[in-house]
């Protein structure tokens, strides 16, 4: 693979991931254990991929977890620096915040917690082939009524962007990947509030730019809620969305070092198993990630749940679309169900909650 110098990536990770409590207590969104690594680490394996080094990463909350996992970038193949966001910015302002850090021509700018399947390398052909002065990447979605929709011209050049609406006129949505010119990203104002999608994008449109759509229908998803986070890490275990991070075979589970799966247990749907875990006789697991030093006992049931570190789920405890925080205790014959979360801490007796009647 030749080595892009003339592109820049910028990764936008400085949300709260306020949607995803209380797993993003004690970590940023892009730094949750997905599918064995943290989700960023999937989505830098990319670029890596089609020779893109030279990674800028827009920081904010918890901005010291991205340096300590991932320092310099030279053990993973890439020349990383970090600029801290001391203020929310929006969209626009993140990515004018970063601008001094730039090299080349070119800026590939990602929203650090969507997962996609967009080919980077035909992204950045469209934009250049087009003499594009920005390019987004616009998905194809089955209901594009709960996004703003941008339709495109016969030509690919984007007509507008449209909030949601109940008979939008495409199906075709904002991806949150973005090629800069990188004189048109330094057209950004600097040091205030900007949103992209409101102020920029509109503005250059108005100004007759040459805005883009690269439309395609790969794999997305937005890992905002705790039911898409599942999905999508074991969407990358199974194999459906794609990365060149995954620690291990694609398939029905992915079982870290040192976990302990005992007789009889069943792991499917794209489970993951993290360090040191403990899984008890006659366990099922479908669906699930289980994050490092927890323990499942036996005959426990869970389903597209996340089990925070160190937690403990009792014998035959259920736990279906549900987040256990870390260092919680579950006592067995508990029923956890229907997007209950649990804070980190927290202790409930043996058949302390219940869905249904028998104890």
């Amino acid at each position: 693979m030749v080595e892009r110098t003339d592109v820049d990536a910028v990764v936008l990770v400085g949300g709260q991931g306020t949607r995803l409590r209380p797993l993003t207590l004690s970590a940023p969104k892009p730094m949750l254990p997905t599918a064995g690594v943290p989700f960023l680490e999937h989505l830098l394996s990319r670029m890596k991929a089609v020779g893109i080094r030279h990674v800028v990463l827009g920081t904010s909350y918890k901005a010291e977890t991205f340096t300590e996992y991932f320092g310099d970038g030279s053990a993973f193949g890439l020349d990383i620096e970090y600029v801290i966001e001391e203020s929310p910015l929006g969209t626009g302002g993140a990515i004018r915040n970063v601008a001094d850090r730039l090299r080349g021509d070119t800026t590939l700018v990602f929203n650090g917690d969507i997962l996609s399947g967009v080919d980077l390398v035909e992204l950045l052909d469209t934009h250049s082939s087009n003499h594009a002065d920005v390019t987004l990447h616009l998905v194809k979605v089955p209901d594009p009524r709960a996004f703003g929709s941008v339709p495109t011209g016969p030509d690919g050049r984007v007509q507008a962007f449209l909030e949601k609406t109940d008979n939008p006129p495409t199906d075709q949505i904002n991806a949150g990947c973005y090629v800069f010119r990188r004189s048109v990203l330094e057209t950004i104002p600097a040091g205030r509030v900007v949103s992209v999608e409101r102020e920029t994008f509109p503005g250059l449109l108005a100004d007759k730019a040459r805005v883009f759509g690269h439309v395609d229908s790969t794999y997305w998803l937005d890992l905002g809620t705790p039911a898409a986070f599942v999905r999508g890490s074991a969407d990358l275990v199974t194999g459906i969305a794609p990365t060149d991070a995954l620690p291990g075979p694609v398939g029905a589970a992915l079982v870290l070092p040192g976990a302990q799966i005992a007789p009889g247990a069943s792991l499917t749907g794209g489970t993951t198993i993290g360090r040191g875990v403990t899984v008890g006789a006659g366990a099922s697991i479908d669906g699930s990630v289980i994050f490092d030093g927890a323990v499942i006992g036996a005959g426990a049931k869970l389903a597209r749940s996340v089990v925070g570190a160190g937690a403990r789920i009792g014998d035959g405890a259920v736990v279906n679309d549900a987040v256990v925080g870390d260092g919680v205790e579950i006592g067995s014959r508990c029923e956890l169900l229907s997007g209950i979360r649990v804070w980190p801490g927290v202790t409930i007796p043996d058949a302390g909650i219940r869905f249904s009647a028998e104890g």
